[in-house]
């Protein structure tokens, strides 16, 4: 079966916002997404993405990432998530989906490109090494949740 690897539409929003679902379960934090499609269909500006979609429509996969600075740097590319469904993993849509990611980020002159991964999923991070990625780990997530 054909995969096609194409920028996404809000007409996607729906199936995107279901493997966002996916990932989370997948990472054991369901109950921490308090993201819901309403929001991204407001907030649509604030991220693009590209699916991997079947020769029967459905979308199977996706990445969604979006333009940030780092001062040490400059402009940067920021993966947020690259997800597969299941059933889908194994076949080389991870691999074509970072191609595309890193293929953008190079046309927009980017500095870096950054992405994060759970030290649990050795899948990913076996992906990301192979697509150039070094893991540090060094660094520490810090987040406020409630603004």
């Amino acid at each position: 079966m054909n995969i096609n690897i194409r920028k996404a539409t809000e007409k996607d929003f729906p199936a995107i916002f279901g493997l966002i679902q996916e990932l989370a379960e997948f990472e054991n934090g369901l109950d921490k997404v308090s993201n819901t499609l309403e929001q991204m269909y407001e907030q649509k500006d604030c991220f693009d993405c590209y699916v991997a979609e079947t020769n029967d429509d459905e979308i199977v996969g996706m990445a969604l990432y979006f333009f940030t600075y780092y001062t040490w740097v400059g402009k940067s590319f920021y993966l947020e998530d690259l997800y597969v469904k299941e059933a889908w993993r194994g076949k080389g849509l991870g691999t074509q989906l970072m191609d595309k990611m890193i293929e953008i980020a190079k046309a927009e002159n980017c500095k870096r490109f950054r992405l994060q991964v759970l030290h649990w999923n050795e899948p990913a991070i076996k992906l990301y090494e192979k697509s150039g990625f070094t893991v540090d780990k060094t660094w520490y997530n810090c987040d406020i949740h409630s603004l």
